[in-house]
């Protein structure tokens, strides 16, 4: 049957293959393009740095009338396709900049590469011709998808001088963070593993440090970031749960900037500025943690935590109609999970990501079209160490090799694309009672994707897609089915999203702690089928006010062919992987206020996750093959409350945040087992310690609650340099918030407490 089952699947694969490169051509030739209508077509950028500006409004103008518009893209790319011939006033509105306008004679057939540079100003927009998909804002999700910029991260509050991205994503609900120590993020319902993070088209398995407070990427170096929690795109695949595309920015192009910071957590520096002007720049930042020699001292106690990342980019307009980067990261976490006592030694973790990827960006003359080709190599080496002599480690490492192609059309676009992946993933673990284990695998992944998007009469605004996920390396492959749906009225929202995703890698913890964080990385078992998800997303939003929005935003995810480590009462880590299925239930609000001198907004998440495990071994405990429980990470209620007030001449952030209690297995007590095996005293031999568990899961931790304020002045100096003096208070009110418990000894490990906070920084241009 399993045979049958497989050549059907390879048949409708080969169907939609066929399909696929069918419409590959149509959406490529010339006919269909309609290479004979004229196009308009370049990249905007700021007149300042030579930064690409996006959701920049270009329209063409006659007599007076909106002939078509759109706006810029995230790398500044714009284009106005299927033009009629005739005399046209051309101009690009952007708040903040001065309106800038030309005069058009287009000829049929015309071929028009106009790269357009914006200088600052304080003009307001009269029209806003074009609201651009990427809206910015926390109250503005468009079916899962939040997209933010530097600013947004730079008014939550932070131990650091400089914003980081990790701590605008644990604002967001339906986002669990395990806490203060870590580094791992559950986006509704999934795992830390199931996440795609995604930095320049490179993948970063391990995006975040081990203190909760940073993650690798700080705001210096951040241009846009789309958050997808559910429902992403084609374009995006090979995980399950969410997608975190991060799209770094270039390096001025006019002349040369930077900045050092000095604080309690962590110190570093970046720098910009042209290789050749107007054309090539770099950019480039390193921090490196500081806590031994800093925030311990504040709070007289030890925090064993060092880190370091480094990132570097180099971006060039090769032409009027191709840019080329390069981007390079590198991290590295160590850390203690346990601090240590009497009897017992210190646990650490550490990690490294190592990442490169070079982009290149052209844009046809000859037809209405943007082709971006992506190679990246990711790499992430973790170990746990301080259990017994050996040491747990893993390593996965990639290659990935991406083409997307966007064709512009009067009104709609058509996206397509193709992706190969090959992976190493080598594991060598041991835990107490458990002999050596070592394992080297290998896998692949190709496949392809289209998806056009188009408009509906009833005002509906789609883009529906079919990905083909194979994976050669198992003989096994998928087809991927996405839809997203917008509809704006004047002041209302409606968004729907739903898709199907796959995931051929899985990453395993250790489940038995409320805390797990060294995670051995292993193929899925195929005979029982390859994770998979089913999103579903309904949202809404509106603008009450001119200042004051609101959204919800109700979802479901389906969950097939989970694998979990294995059940057992033994106190190891084990790659013995269990099947599981899953099911995702919650909601989200947010409401913002904007308006100087105040803004702020409230999260409020309501989320249900329950696992069914299918292990037989659990009938002799249970009674039952099937368990259903709540998984480690099923926060059902989470709240965010943040707020910024510009006080002339400071600046005052304000974060709390609750989470109710995390479920955790309750230990009733323990017992020894001995394997009879010929002559066995056991008045020496003391046997294998084991737990008496209760169900898994069914024990509830205590909540978590805290509040954060920092603030910040200004001082101008001389040679446009600018110093930001920054002080705060993490954890203002002392709350004992749980992070650790191991369930064999109920020892507990606490997150951060109440610890002040200062720092400098110092920035010219």
């Amino acid at each position: 049957m399993s045979a049958i089952n497989g050549i059907a699947t390879k048949k409708r694969i080969q169907f939609a293959g066929m399909v696929l490169a069918g419409l590959f051509l149509m959406a490529g030739s010339p006919g269909y393009s309609m290479a004979q209508q004229s196009i308009v077509r370049g990249t905007v950028v700021a007149a300042h740095d030579g930064e690409p500006l996006q959701g920049v409004n270009l329209a063409l103008y006659r007599d007076g009338a909106l002939v078509i518009g759109t706006a810029s893209g995230s790398d500044g790319i714009y284009a106005l396709a299927q033009i009629a011939s005739g005399r046209y006033d051309f101009r690009a509105t952007f708040v903040g900049f001065r309106t800038w306008t030309d005069s058009l004679d287009i000829g049929e057939g015309d071929r028009r590469i106009i790269n357009i540079v914006l200088e600052e100003g304080e003009t307001e927009l009269d029209e806003v011709v074009v609201e651009s998909d990427s809206d910015v804002g926390m109250a503005r999700v468009l079916a899962g998808q939040t997209t933010v910029r530097p600013a947004d991260v730079e008014r939550i509050p932070s131990p650091d001088v400089s914003g980081d991205l990790i701590n605008f994503l644990t604002t967001m609900p339906g986002i669990v963070s395990i806490g203060d120590r870590g580094g791992q993020l559950f986006i509704r319902g999934g795992e830390p593993w199931q996440n795609l993070v995604l930095l320049d088209g490179m993948w970063v398995y391990q995006p975040f440090h081990i203190l909760g407070f940073f993650s690798s990427f700080p705001s210096e170096i951040l241009q846009q970031v789309d958050i997808f929690a559910g429902g992403y795109t084609s374009q995006y695949g090979g995980r399950i749960s969410s997608v975190i595309d991060i799209k770094s920015r270039n390096g001025d192009k006019k002349g040369y900037a930077g900045s050092a910071t000095v604080a309690p957590f962590v110190s570093g520096f970046s720098l910009e500025g042209p290789i050749a002007v107007d054309l090539v720049s770099f950019l480039v930042s390193y921090r490196q943690s500081v806590i031994e020699e800093g925030a311990s001292r504040l709070v007289d106690d030890e925090l064993p935590f060092e880190f370091d990342d480094f990132f570097a980019k180099t971006h060039a307009f090769i032409n009027a109609n191709t840019q080329l980067s390069l981007s390079l990261l590198r991290t590295n976490d160590r850390g203690s999970v346990f601090e240590g006592n009497d009897l017992e030694d210190a646990e650490f973790v550490e990690w490294e990501n190592r990442a490169a990827s070079a982009r290149y960006l052209v844009f046809p003359r000859a037809f209405p079209i943007m082709a971006e080709f992506i190679v990246s190599g990711s790499r992430l080496k973790s170990a746990q160490t301080g259990l017994t002599e050996e040491v747990r480690f893993s390593k996965l490492s990639s290659a990935n090799t991406t083409v997307n192609v966007t064709h512009y059309h009067r009104n709609s676009e058509v996206r397509w694309g193709l992706f190969a992946r090959t992976l190493e993933l080598v594991s060598s673990l041991d835990g107490l009672y458990q002999g050596f284990f070592y394992r080297k695998e290998y896998a692949t992944e190709v496949g392809a994707y289209l998806e056009p998007e188009f408009m509906l009469p009833w005002g509906w605004r789609v883009r529906a897609g079919l990905r083909i996920h194979s994976f050669p390396s198992q003989d096994t492959g998928f087809l991927e089915p996405r839809l997203r749906a917008i509809k704006v009225r004047e002041r209302d929202e409606f968004t729907l999203a739903a898709g199907m995703f796959h995931q051929e890698i899985v990453g395993l913890t250790d489940r038995r702690d409320a805390a797990g964080i060294f995670t051995a990385w292993t193929t899925s078992t195929f005979d029982q089928g390859v994770p998979e998800a089913i999103h579903a997303i309904v949202g809404y939003r509106r603008a009450v006010t001119q200042r004051l929005e609101v959204s919800v935003e109700g979802y479901g995810k389906k969950l097939n062919n989970l694998f979990i480590p294995e059940w057992t009462a033994y106190p190891r880590f084990t790659t013995r992987i269990q099947p599981a299925e899953g099911r995702v239930l919650g909601a989200d609000f947010r409401v913002e206020y904007k308006n100087k001198p105040f803004s702020g907004f409230v999260t409020y998440g309501l989320s249900n996750v329950r696992y069914t495990a299918k292990q037989e071994s659990l009938e002799l405990w249970y009674g039952d093959k099937d368990l259903d429980f709540r998984p480690a990470h099923d926060r059902r209620h989470q709240v965010n409350v943040v707020a910024s007030l510009d006080l002339k001449p400071f600046d005052l952030d304000v974060r709390w945040q609750f989470g109710s209690g995390l479920p955790y297995s309750r230990a009733l007590g323990f017992d020894g087992f001995m394997i009879v095996d010929g002559d066995l005293d056991v008045f020496r031999e003391s046997g294998n310690r084991r737990v008496i568990y209760e169900e898994p899961y069914n024990g509830i931790l205590p909540t978590y609650h805290r509040l954060d304020i920092t603030a910040q002045r200004d001082f101008s100096l001389p040679g446009s340099a600018i110093l930001t003096t920054h002080a705060g208070v993490i954890n203002i009110y002392d709350r004992q918030n749980l992070f650790y418990l191991d369930v064999f000894t109920l020892r507990r490990v606490d997150q951060l407490p109440f610890i002040p906070t200062v720092g400098l920084k110092l920035a010219f241009e």
